[in-house]
């Protein structure tokens, strides 16, 4: 399967990807309302029900299976993205189910169910786990990048940037640097372990440097950064 991606030239953003899938080629897509066009023979798509747990997970009802050789666009709208990841055998990294868009043939998942205090920490019971060989998609908002874990040298990371996480980690809430620092900074993950964590640069901080950006008068934005929590009374 090869998959080519074109990002829009227009104002809008939108980002496009075609698939191309030969003979033995077979692909899952799990938002197939974003499935803009298709050439190919008409039984090449076939829409399935998803499972209950994964509908209340997905909070989508259908995925549609395309398979043999055929060729269909999906467009995200601007702010999104896909990450394709290519799986060979086992992986020790966890998922959330609500951010996979696609995965290939031969991909297996199972559900992990997280500790209580993870659970608290990431406001989510449930992640996912994948094996087997081929590819899976994931939705992103923003540049994607990894940052190495240490099992004695804790990473902090912003509690909204993290993709995926590999199951071994030990997580802890947390917020770092002086009083002040700690009182501006949104909750951190104080994370440990062996592997790689897979963050997303985009989302709310993209939008908070635009506001920032935006000429809202030097004594608002003085209260705003001076007062504790003033981003969020200040408007």
């Amino acid at each position: 399967m090869n998959i080519i991606h074109e990002q829009s030239g227009d104002s809008f953003g939108a980002q496009a990807y075609t698939f191309e899938l030969e003979h033995d080629d077979g692909v899952h897509i799990l938002h197939p309302q974003q499935v803009m066009s298709y050439r190919g023979h008409p039984r090449g798509r076939s829409d399935r029900l998803l499972e209950i747990s994964r509908m209340m997970r997905k909070r989508k009802l259908i995925r549609a299976d395309f398979k043999g050789r055929c060729t269909f666009t999906a467009v995200l709208p601007a702010g999104f993205g896909l990450q394709m990841l290519d799986l060979s055998g086992g992986s020790d990294m966890l998922y959330d189910f609500r951010q996979l868009f696609f995965y290939t043939d031969g991909i297996e998942m199972k559900s992990r169910i997280l500790k209580l205090k993870n659970m608290l920490i990431t406001q989510d019971a449930i992640k996912m786990k994948f094996s087997g060989n081929g590819q899976i998609g994931i939705m992103t908002q923003g540049t994607v990048f990894q940052a190495e874990l240490h099992e004695k040298e804790p990473l902090f990371v912003n509690a909204g940037s993290i993709l995926a996480y590999p199951e071994n980690a030990k997580l802890d809430l947390a917020v770092y640097g002086n009083h002040l620092a700690s009182q501006h900074m949104n909750y951190h993950w104080k994370m440990t372990g062996r592997g790689h964590v897979l963050l997303q640069a985009g989302g709310t901080r993209s939008q908070e440097l635009r506001e920032h950006m935006e000429d809202d008068g030097l004594v608002k934005r003085i209260l705003r950064e001076a007062i504790p929590f003033g981003n969020i009374f200040i408007k």
